[in-house]
């Protein structure tokens, strides 16, 4: 398969204690990777190294997306650019704006006009508006909001606004998506939805899902392969059930029974 990211011996140190200790691999292009691991693994960390947030990093990631990129070269704002886009634990929507506005906020890097034409309203400037309003509305109903697209995002149910937040990662057309515990606080109709739409946008916009999840029962159907870490340290990657089966995995959440 071909590779779309390589992350290779990445460290991350606060103060004295190692929160990311040499962990190297790979993840192909068109999969749905998860990321799992107990509280403290590492997770969130090595998503913040990834996406630029965090930069006194050891080791690289590089993103082979239309040429390949070193993304420790780039500005945390820059990486959307080479198409790579995240969500977070916490919902950062707006709440006083409408869904579909929230989704024309994320279009952001993808729009083809110049600040004079949108303040002027040149023709490109209402022509680039337009094509976003119909991507926007079109994104909207592959994930089955349409009916929702004038409302609010204040006041909606959480499994909308985490379906919202995803959509509009959509936006600027990226490559690989990095999803930060995207089933947290759904019920099991919410996460059964969310598993279906995540696999359709797989399909439909021909990305790459990189995902940290605590939910095993959301990570095992989603995924073709789980990557598994453990105090900073990388574990093992493979299939989903070959993951559970793996005994170092189950060591990792279950502890060792030193009296067996």
């Amino acid at each position: 398969m071909e590779k779309l990211l390589s992350i290779d011996h990445v460290s991350m140190t606060f103060g004295g204690l190692k929160a990311l200790d040499d962990i190297s691999f790979d993840i192909h292009r068109g999969e749905i990777v998860g990321l799992i691991g107990p509280n403290g693994a590492g997770k969130t960390t090595l998503f913040n190294c990834l996406t630029q947030f965090y930069k006194e990093y050891e080791g690289t990631f590089t993103l082979y997306s239309d040429a390949p990129v070193d993304l420790g070269t780039l500005k945390v704002t820059d990486v959307i650019d080479h198409g790579l886009a995240r969500t977070f634990q916490n919902i950062e929507l707006i709440p006083d704006l409408s869904i579909i506005d929230n989704l024309l906020i994320g279009a952001h890097a993808s729009t083809k006009d110049t600040f004079i034409e949108e303040v002027f309203k040149m023709k490109r400037a209402t022509s680039e508006e337009a094509r976003l309003r119909k991507k926007a509305e079109d994104v909207l109903a592959i994930i089955g909001l349409t009916a929702m697209k004038d409302f609010y995002v204040k006041g909606q149910p959480y499994g909308i606004l985490k379906r919202v937040e995803i959509a509009r990662t959509l936006m600027s057309d990226p490559t690989l998506i990095v999803l930060d515990e995207p089933a947290a606080g759904l019920n099991d109709q919410e996460t059964d939805d969310l598993e279906e739409i995540i696999k359709i946008i797989q399909k439909e916009f021909n990305v790459t899902l990189l995902i940290i999840e605590h939910d095993m029962g959301f990570v095992m159907n989603v995924c073709d392969r789980v990557c598994a870490i453990n105090f900073g340290k990388f574990i093992a990657i493979d299939t989903p059930a070959k993951i559970q089966a793996n005994p170092a995995v189950q060591e990792a959440y279950l502890g060792r029974d030193d009296d067996a």
